[in-house]
């Protein structure tokens, strides 16, 4: 079985920052202490209203990380012109929504093929590997497949939320992944107690994984934290 990928979100890291204004705590200085503990990458969202990482963020991770980040975003004219400037090693793209409190589902890459299209084409044309953050379904994996995507992300938080047969959703669409020649990432929800499964999924190669992790080293500082999930998922994988 390969080996699986961890990749930490530090969105929350400039949530806390964001909150009174200031440079404490630094989302970079967060990601540098994740990757010596262990994660492979960083995701960060940059969102329309910035409402945790800004573009003075991405800046500087471009310039410090020697590992990957990958880049969440909607595709939007100016996160795609933003995107292709910076050139992160991946980008993906999800839903936004100004109300919504965190990204609530998969991209309808299905009903979106058309206006897709042209975002998925620019980014892969600039170097960027492209993901789509689709709900595990077959209509969309394959629907990302053909507008071009390296990868699909398999939302997992119906699975977290304790939905009746969402491993077997998502292991069913993991292996759709495989058929198509495209990587098998997910992520949402995921956490110490319900991760093991998932990563033990053979075709999953990357696990993004941000608000858990984060909260929990309040309690266990970053460092360790990070260490017990990779514990976690090389242990399911076997």
């Amino acid at each position: 079985m390969s080996p699986i990928r961890l990749g930490l979100n530090v969105d929350h890291v400039a949530t806390l920052r964001n909150a009174r204004g200031g440079v404490h705590p630094d989302p970079l200085a967060a990601a540098e202490l994740a990757l010596a503990a262990g994660a492979d990458s960083i995701t960060i969202h940059l969102r329309e209203d910035r409402r945790h990482i800004r573009d003075t963020d991405l800046a500087r991770m471009r310039e410090r990380l020697a590992a990957p980040l990958n880049l969440e975003m909607a595709a939007t004219e100016e996160m795609v012109a933003i995107a292709c400037a910076s050139r992160p090693h991946a980008c993906c793209l999800v839903p936004e929504h100004r109300t919504e409190l965190t990204t609530e589902g998969g991209l309808d890459a299905l009903g979106q093929e058309v206006s897709l299209r042209g975002p998925v084409a620019r980014l892969t044309e600039a170097g960027i590997a492209v993901s789509l953050f689709v709900d595990p379904d077959p209509p969309q994996v394959l629907a990302a497949a053909r507008l071009g995507a390296a990868a699909v992300e398999l939302h997992t938080g119906q699975y977290a939320g304790g939905g009746e047969g969402e491993l077997d959703r998502l292991a069913k669409a993991a292996r759709l992944t495989a058929e198509l020649r495209i990587a098998c990432h997910a992520g949402h929800g995921l956490t110490f107690a319900n991760v093991g499964p998932v990563a033990a999924i053979p075709e999953v190669v990357e696990l993004n994984i941000g608000h858990f992790l984060i909260g929990q080293a309040i309690f266990d500082g970053l460092g360790p934290v990070i260490a017990k999930m990779r514990r976690l998922m090389e242990q399911a994988r076997g």
